[in-house]
């Protein structure tokens, strides 16, 4: 957190009143930096880790200059400021901002997504509306059908451009552009600063100003990591040994698959851990009540795929599995970071077989540090193979540096919990309602 206050940022009274009702007074580094930028009215590029506070960097500064500038002779379902998201989860987590800190403003806002029907969305649009947090598919469905009308948009917003440019949405996002005036606000918010991000940002972009809080590709420093070697076949055993030995109440984990996380929940149940599994084929429904059941404690399990890793956000998550190591080394940091968030301690531990060390050194290369070996006795790490495709011996017991038991934390076997706002919410004071989700596979596309 910074030593700045809301109020000094030159934000309202009416936000500074809802700011103050959700109990945060201070911002976050990157909200501290983007929040003056937004209010002059200029393009911005900014970078943050996940779970800084990204969200309330746009929300708020957006917020204060829709309900400050008049606009005459409003139209129906012409939106003057457009959010977009890779995620049907991570669009609902933004309106969710934007409700909470808009609460003494006259704006209107909605979410427009697939996976649910679209005639309430068709409702909504009959009226004016200030701001749409939309997924780029079903908004250009909208669009087709000419239902949403994009030539008001003052203030155009792309959250989370990374992951919608891995995830093929390049190709509709040039297609809603194209429906746009020229002359707007443009602002691109990421997780990294990739080659590919900049040169959309070059065709985008006019001078921006860049807002960039930490390292590319780094892990927050509030998330302490392990790494367990274990067999693939003990990997369920273990990972259910670990939650009741361990007592742990809320556990978010990956797999690489959507039928390896049904396959993962189910066995886990069996097991008599009560787990839910979300991921792209599942309905909205069904994605919408297994995060439900795992915010309240219903569920202390919840399995998921690679997107989630970019639209989950759990205040103060304390525990992380990678029950697989993701094939993409900068998707571990994403992983991860849904724990560790806005100042709270957190935990990351991987399970990882004798097939995945090659992914395992590719992560700390791109982290550019070892990740600490635990092990649990009965529970052996994999035979040593041949070499990893690298020249490297496979498998075997981890090194010196491996400890026995489980990561250590607070409570429970838990992390210590710090008292900070979750992430995609401004920085300070006290927790606030727990909200945000998590979606499918990381090659399924959002709707």
């Amino acid at each position: 957190m910074t030593d700045t206050t809301f109020a000094d940022l030159g934000l309202a009274d009416a936000l500074l009143r809802a700011l103050d009702t959700a109990g945060y007074q201070h911002p976050t580094p990157i909200q501290a930096q983007a929040i003056p930028e937004v209010l002059n009215g200029g393009d911005l590029l900014a970078a943050a880790q996940t779970g800084t506070g990204k969200t309330a960097g746009f929300t708020l500064p957006i917020l204060q200059r829709l309900s400050t500038s008049e606009v005459s002779g409003r139209r129906a379902g012409c939106p003057r400021c457009l959010v977009l998201t890779p995620t049907r989860e991570l669009a609902a987590q933004v309106h969710d901002s934007v409700r909470t800190y808009g609460r003494n403003l006259k704006l209107r806002s909605m979410t427009i997504f697939g996976g649910v029907n679209m005639n309430p969305q068709i409702k909504a649009l009959r009226d004016p509306m200030d701001i749409v947090v939309a997924t780029p598919g079903r908004l250009l469905d909208h669009a087709n059908q000419k239902t949403v009308d994009l030539s008001g948009v003052e203030i155009l917003v792309l959250d989370e451009a990374d992951r919608m440019l891995d995830m093929g949405f390049i190709r509709d996002i040039k297609r809603l552009l194209a429906l746009m005036p020229k002359n707007r606000q443009n602002l691109m918010f990421s997780a990294t600063f990739s080659d590919e991000i900049r040169k959309l940002a070059g065709g985008l972009l006019n001078d921006p100003k860049q807002v960039e809080v930490a390292a590319r590709n780094t892990a927050s420093e509030q998330v302490q990591q392990s790494v367990h070697l274990v067999e693939t076949s003990q990997k369920r055993e273990l990972l259910s040994h670990l939650i009741r030995t361990n007592s742990w109440e809320q556990v978010l984990v990956f797999t690489r698959t959507k039928h390896g996380a049904n396959r993962l929940a189910e066995k886990l149940t069996k097991d008599g851990v009560p787990s839910a599994a979300i991921h792209g084929n599942k309905s909205q429904a069904a994605r919408t009540r297994a995060l439900k059941q795992f915010k309240s404690g219903e569920v202390p399990v919840l399995v998921a795929t690679d997107i989630a890793a970019r639209g989950l956000d759990i205040d103060q998550l304390p525990q992380v599995v990678n029950f697989e190591l993701p094939n993409v080394p900068e998707d571990y940091v994403h992983r991860i970071g849904r724990t560790g968030r806005a100042g709270a301690d957190g935990c990351a531990l991987s399970l990882v077989d004798g097939e995945e060390l090659k992914l395992l050194k590719g992560i700390e290369r791109l982290i550019k540090r070892p990740i600490e070996r635990i092990e649990t006795d009965g529970f052996d790490a994999p035979k040593p193979a041949a070499n990893d495709g690298n020249g490297n011996p496979r498998g075997g017991r981890p090194g010196n540096g491996a400890r026995k038991g489980a990561p250590r934390g607070g409570r429970n076997g838990g992390p210590r919990q710090g008292r900070g706002g979750p992430g995609g919410k401004p920085g300070g004071g006290r927790g606030g309602q727990r909200r945000g989700d998590a979606n499918g596979n990381r090659a399924a596309r959002s709707r």
